[in-house]
Protein backbone atom coordinates (compact mmCIF):
# COMPACT_ATOMS: atom_id res chain seq x y z
CA UNK A 1 0.00 0.00 0.00
CA UNK A 2 1.29 3.47 -0.88
CA UNK A 3 0.72 6.15 1.80
CA UNK A 4 -1.09 9.14 0.27
CA UNK A 5 -1.89 11.46 3.19
CA UNK A 6 0.17 14.66 3.37
CA UNK A 7 2.91 14.39 5.98
CA UNK A 8 2.60 16.39 9.17
CA UNK A 9 5.14 14.46 11.22
CA UNK A 10 8.12 15.94 12.98
CA UNK A 11 11.30 14.09 12.09
CA UNK A 12 14.53 14.32 14.06
CA UNK A 13 17.50 13.83 11.73
CA UNK A 14 20.94 13.00 13.09
CA UNK A 15 23.87 13.24 10.69
CA UNK A 16 22.40 15.95 8.47
CA UNK A 17 25.83 17.55 7.98
CA UNK A 18 27.06 14.42 6.20
CA UNK A 19 26.68 13.54 2.53
CA UNK A 20 23.74 11.14 2.76
CA UNK A 21 22.21 13.02 5.70
CA UNK A 22 22.17 16.26 3.75
CA UNK A 23 20.35 14.54 0.91
CA UNK A 24 17.80 13.06 3.33
CA UNK A 25 17.23 16.52 4.82
CA UNK A 26 16.48 18.06 1.43
CA UNK A 27 14.01 15.28 0.64
CA UNK A 28 12.28 15.49 4.03
CA UNK A 29 11.68 19.19 3.45
CA UNK A 30 10.37 18.42 -0.03
CA UNK A 31 8.03 15.79 1.45
CA UNK A 32 6.60 18.51 3.72
CA UNK A 33 7.87 17.10 7.01
CA UNK A 34 8.79 19.30 9.95
CA UNK A 35 12.50 18.61 10.33
CA UNK A 36 14.54 18.96 13.50
CA UNK A 37 18.28 18.50 12.93
CA UNK A 38 20.55 17.27 15.70
CA UNK A 39 24.05 18.77 15.66
CA UNK A 40 26.90 18.78 18.15
CA UNK A 41 27.74 21.96 20.08
CA UNK A 42 30.49 23.78 18.26
CA UNK A 43 29.11 23.08 14.80
CA UNK A 44 30.19 25.84 12.43
CA UNK A 45 27.79 28.80 12.59
CA UNK A 46 27.66 29.07 8.81
CA UNK A 47 26.63 25.41 8.59
CA UNK A 48 23.88 25.94 11.16
CA UNK A 49 22.63 28.95 9.21
CA UNK A 50 22.58 26.81 6.08
CA UNK A 51 20.53 24.11 7.80
CA UNK A 52 18.03 26.70 9.00
CA UNK A 53 17.85 28.22 5.52
CA UNK A 54 16.82 24.80 4.25
CA UNK A 55 13.85 24.90 6.61
CA UNK A 56 15.18 22.82 9.51
CA UNK A 57 15.05 23.55 13.22
CA UNK A 58 18.52 23.02 14.69
CA UNK A 59 19.01 21.52 18.15
CA UNK A 60 22.43 20.91 19.68
CA UNK A 61 23.51 18.10 21.96
CA UNK A 62 26.50 15.85 22.43
CA UNK A 63 25.91 12.11 22.23
CA UNK A 64 27.18 11.78 25.80
CA UNK A 65 24.51 14.25 27.01
CA UNK A 66 21.40 12.16 27.83
CA UNK A 67 19.31 15.17 28.85
CA UNK A 68 20.16 17.03 25.67
CA UNK A 69 19.34 14.00 23.53
CA UNK A 70 16.02 13.51 25.30
CA UNK A 71 15.11 17.15 24.69
CA UNK A 72 15.99 16.73 21.03
CA UNK A 73 13.77 13.64 20.74
CA UNK A 74 10.80 15.04 22.65
CA UNK A 75 7.71 15.45 20.49
CA UNK A 76 9.11 13.84 17.34
CA UNK A 77 7.28 11.17 15.36
CA UNK A 78 10.34 9.56 13.84
CA UNK A 79 14.09 9.62 14.51
CA UNK A 80 16.29 9.14 11.44
CA UNK A 81 19.97 8.40 11.95
CA UNK A 82 22.38 9.07 9.10
CA UNK A 83 25.50 9.22 11.24
CA UNK A 84 28.51 7.41 9.89
CA UNK A 85 31.70 6.03 11.34
CA UNK A 86 32.91 3.09 13.38
CA UNK A 87 31.85 1.63 16.72
CA UNK A 88 31.74 5.01 18.47
CA UNK A 89 29.17 6.22 15.95
CA UNK A 90 27.27 3.22 14.60
CA UNK A 91 26.90 1.52 17.97
CA UNK A 92 27.70 3.89 20.85
CA UNK A 93 26.24 7.18 19.57
CA UNK A 94 23.22 5.51 17.96
CA UNK A 95 22.55 3.51 21.14
CA UNK A 96 22.49 6.70 23.19
CA UNK A 97 20.20 8.36 20.64
CA UNK A 98 17.95 5.30 20.67
CA UNK A 99 17.83 5.26 24.46
CA UNK A 100 16.82 8.93 24.52
CA UNK A 101 14.13 8.34 21.89
CA UNK A 102 12.76 5.38 23.85
CA UNK A 103 12.73 7.33 27.13
CA UNK A 104 10.56 10.14 25.71
CA UNK A 105 8.29 7.79 23.75
CA UNK A 106 9.33 8.53 20.18
CA UNK A 107 7.36 5.96 18.16
CA UNK A 108 9.68 5.28 15.21
CA UNK A 109 13.42 4.95 14.51
CA UNK A 110 15.28 4.55 11.21
CA UNK A 111 18.90 3.52 11.90
CA UNK A 112 21.96 4.34 9.83
CA UNK A 113 22.07 1.04 7.95
CA UNK A 114 21.92 2.02 4.24
CA UNK A 115 23.87 -1.00 3.07
CA UNK A 116 23.74 -4.45 1.57
CA UNK A 117 21.85 -7.00 3.67
CA UNK A 118 24.05 -7.48 6.73
CA UNK A 119 21.73 -10.11 8.18
CA UNK A 120 23.16 -12.83 5.92
CA UNK A 121 26.86 -12.16 6.24
CA UNK A 122 29.20 -14.63 7.89
CA UNK A 123 30.47 -13.74 11.39
CA UNK A 124 33.45 -11.36 11.36
CA UNK A 125 33.48 -11.27 7.55
CA UNK A 126 32.67 -7.55 7.27
CA UNK A 127 33.51 -5.09 10.06
CA UNK A 128 31.14 -2.28 9.06
CA UNK A 129 28.20 -4.61 8.49
CA UNK A 130 28.87 -6.42 11.75
CA UNK A 131 28.53 -3.10 13.60
CA UNK A 132 25.10 -2.63 12.03
CA UNK A 133 24.05 -6.15 12.95
CA UNK A 134 25.09 -5.64 16.59
CA UNK A 135 23.18 -2.35 16.78
CA UNK A 136 20.13 -4.02 15.24
CA UNK A 137 20.02 -6.38 18.21
CA UNK A 138 19.91 -3.39 20.57
CA UNK A 139 17.25 -1.73 18.46
CA UNK A 140 15.07 -4.83 18.38
CA UNK A 141 15.16 -5.01 22.17
CA UNK A 142 13.21 -1.75 22.43
CA UNK A 143 9.52 -1.13 21.83
CA UNK A 144 10.23 1.47 19.15
CA UNK A 145 8.95 0.64 15.67
CA UNK A 146 12.16 0.35 13.68
CA UNK A 147 12.69 0.37 9.92
CA UNK A 148 16.03 -0.37 8.28
CA UNK A 149 16.63 0.76 4.70
CA UNK A 150 18.82 -1.74 2.84
CA UNK A 151 19.87 -0.37 -0.54
CA UNK A 152 22.81 -2.49 -1.63
CA UNK A 153 25.99 -0.57 -2.44
CA UNK A 154 25.87 3.04 -3.59
CA UNK A 155 25.83 3.14 -7.40
CA UNK A 156 27.81 6.38 -7.26
CA UNK A 157 30.88 4.33 -6.27
CA UNK A 158 31.03 2.67 -9.71
CA UNK A 159 32.36 5.91 -11.18
CA UNK A 160 35.75 5.33 -9.57
CA UNK A 161 35.62 5.07 -5.79
CA UNK A 162 35.07 1.32 -5.96
CA UNK A 163 37.87 -0.22 -8.07
CA UNK A 164 35.66 -2.65 -9.96
CA UNK A 165 35.61 -0.95 -13.35
CA UNK A 166 39.18 -0.30 -14.51
CA UNK A 167 38.42 2.47 -17.00
CA UNK A 168 41.95 3.01 -18.36
CA UNK A 169 42.58 -0.73 -18.76
CA UNK A 170 39.10 -1.45 -20.18
CA UNK A 171 38.50 -4.25 -17.72
CA UNK A 172 35.77 -5.13 -15.20
CA UNK A 173 36.91 -7.12 -12.17
CA UNK A 174 34.96 -10.02 -10.72
CA UNK A 175 35.50 -12.61 -8.03
CA UNK A 176 34.33 -16.23 -8.41
CA UNK A 177 31.33 -15.57 -10.65
CA UNK A 178 30.92 -12.86 -13.33
CA UNK A 179 27.16 -13.47 -13.31
CA UNK A 180 26.64 -12.91 -9.58
CA UNK A 181 23.85 -10.35 -9.19
CA UNK A 182 24.93 -7.17 -7.40
CA UNK A 183 22.52 -4.63 -5.85
CA UNK A 184 23.12 -0.88 -6.30
CA UNK A 185 21.19 2.29 -5.43
CA UNK A 186 22.35 5.88 -5.72
CA UNK A 187 22.64 8.12 -2.68
CA UNK A 188 19.94 10.42 -4.04
CA UNK A 189 17.47 7.57 -4.59
CA UNK A 190 18.25 6.17 -1.14
CA UNK A 191 17.66 9.59 0.44
CA UNK A 192 14.39 10.12 -1.41
CA UNK A 193 13.08 6.73 -0.33
CA UNK A 194 14.23 7.17 3.27
CA UNK A 195 12.51 10.53 3.52
CA UNK A 196 9.27 9.02 2.23
CA UNK A 197 9.49 6.20 4.77
CA UNK A 198 10.11 8.67 7.61
CA UNK A 199 7.56 11.31 6.64
CA UNK A 200 4.76 9.27 5.12
CA UNK A 201 4.76 5.72 6.37
CA UNK A 202 3.70 5.02 9.95
CA UNK A 203 3.30 1.33 9.05
CA UNK A 204 6.72 0.75 7.50
CA UNK A 205 7.97 -2.80 8.20
CA UNK A 206 11.16 -3.69 10.06
CA UNK A 207 13.18 -3.87 6.82
CA UNK A 208 12.68 -2.20 3.45
CA UNK A 209 14.89 -3.32 0.58
CA UNK A 210 15.49 -1.18 -2.49
CA UNK A 211 17.68 -1.59 -5.56
CA UNK A 212 17.98 1.16 -8.13
CA UNK A 213 19.70 -1.40 -10.34
CA UNK A 214 20.76 -5.03 -10.22
CA UNK A 215 23.75 -5.79 -12.40
CA UNK A 216 26.56 -8.31 -12.86
CA UNK A 217 30.20 -7.84 -13.78
CA UNK A 218 29.31 -9.20 -17.21
CA UNK A 219 26.50 -6.69 -17.79
CA UNK A 220 28.74 -3.84 -16.57
CA UNK A 221 31.39 -4.85 -19.11
CA UNK A 222 28.73 -4.89 -21.82
CA UNK A 223 27.45 -1.47 -20.73
CA UNK A 224 30.95 0.05 -20.83
CA UNK A 225 31.57 -1.50 -24.26
CA UNK A 226 28.33 0.02 -25.53
CA UNK A 227 29.05 3.46 -24.05
CA UNK A 228 32.66 3.72 -25.22
CA UNK A 229 32.65 1.77 -28.46
CA UNK A 230 35.71 -0.05 -27.07
CA UNK A 231 35.68 -3.64 -25.84
CA UNK A 232 35.66 -3.94 -22.05
CA UNK A 233 36.62 -7.42 -20.94
CA UNK A 234 36.05 -9.33 -17.74
CA UNK A 235 39.07 -9.83 -15.51
CA UNK A 236 39.05 -12.68 -13.00
CA UNK A 237 40.52 -11.32 -9.75
CA UNK A 238 40.34 -14.57 -7.80
CA UNK A 239 37.80 -16.38 -5.68
CA UNK A 240 35.70 -14.84 -2.95
CA UNK A 241 37.74 -16.93 -0.51
CA UNK A 242 41.02 -15.47 -1.77
CA UNK A 243 39.57 -11.94 -1.57
CA UNK A 244 38.51 -12.58 2.02
CA UNK A 245 41.98 -13.85 2.89
CA UNK A 246 43.57 -10.85 1.22
CA UNK A 247 41.36 -8.44 3.16
CA UNK A 248 42.48 -10.05 6.41
CA UNK A 249 46.13 -9.78 5.43
CA UNK A 250 45.83 -6.15 4.37
CA UNK A 251 43.93 -5.33 7.56
CA UNK A 252 46.65 -6.93 9.68
CA UNK A 253 49.30 -4.83 7.93
CA UNK A 254 47.34 -1.56 8.00
CA UNK A 255 47.86 0.84 10.93
CA UNK A 256 44.72 1.37 13.01
CA UNK A 257 42.78 4.51 12.08
CA UNK A 258 39.33 6.07 12.34
CA UNK A 259 38.75 5.70 8.58
CA UNK A 260 35.40 3.93 8.09
CA UNK A 261 36.42 2.75 4.61
CA UNK A 262 40.07 1.66 4.44
CA UNK A 263 41.03 -0.46 1.38
CA UNK A 264 40.53 -3.75 3.24
CA UNK A 265 36.95 -2.74 4.12
CA UNK A 266 36.23 -2.32 0.43
CA UNK A 267 37.58 -5.84 -0.10
CA UNK A 268 35.24 -7.13 2.61
CA UNK A 269 32.31 -5.38 0.95
CA UNK A 270 33.04 -6.94 -2.45
CA UNK A 271 33.46 -10.34 -0.80
CA UNK A 272 30.03 -10.00 0.84
CA UNK A 273 28.47 -8.99 -2.48
CA UNK A 274 30.13 -11.56 -4.76
CA UNK A 275 29.46 -14.38 -2.28
CA UNK A 276 25.73 -13.67 -2.56
CA UNK A 277 25.45 -13.62 1.24
CA UNK A 278 24.21 -10.03 1.30
CA UNK A 279 21.87 -10.09 -1.70
CA UNK A 280 18.57 -8.23 -1.49
CA UNK A 281 15.73 -10.64 -2.12
CA UNK A 282 12.49 -8.73 -1.41
CA UNK A 283 12.66 -5.44 -3.29
CA UNK A 284 10.16 -2.76 -2.19
CA UNK A 285 10.93 -0.08 -4.80
CA UNK A 286 7.30 0.85 -5.50
CA UNK A 287 6.07 1.17 -1.91
CA UNK A 288 5.90 4.97 -2.25
CA UNK A 289 4.74 5.08 -5.83
CA UNK A 290 6.28 4.28 -9.17
CA UNK A 291 9.33 6.39 -10.04
CA UNK A 292 12.39 6.31 -12.28
CA UNK A 293 15.41 4.90 -10.51
CA UNK A 294 18.93 5.90 -11.48
CA UNK A 295 20.68 2.94 -13.06
CA UNK A 296 24.33 1.94 -13.21
CA UNK A 297 24.27 2.94 -16.86
CA UNK A 298 23.05 6.42 -15.92
CA UNK A 299 25.93 6.85 -13.45
CA UNK A 300 28.49 5.63 -15.99
CA UNK A 301 27.16 8.04 -18.61
CA UNK A 302 27.54 10.89 -16.10
CA UNK A 303 31.07 9.73 -15.32
CA UNK A 304 32.04 9.81 -18.99
CA UNK A 305 30.55 13.28 -19.44
CA UNK A 306 32.49 14.62 -16.46
CA UNK A 307 35.84 12.96 -17.20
Amino acid sequence: MTPTTPPSDTVLLAGATGDLGGRILRNLVTQGATVRVLTRPGTDAARIAQLRAQGAEVVQANYDDPDGLRRACTGVDCVVSAINGLDSAIFSAQSRLLEAAARVGAPRFIPSDFSIDYRGIRPRSNRNLQLRRVFAQTLDATEIQATSILNGAFTDMLSGQAPMILFSRRRVLFWSDPDQVLDFTTKDDTATYTAAAAALDKRAPRVLQIAGDQVTARTLASTMTDLTGTQFRLLYAGSVGSLTAMSRAVRALTPASDDPFPPWQGMQYFASMFSGDANLRFINNDRYGSRKWTTARDILIQHRQQS
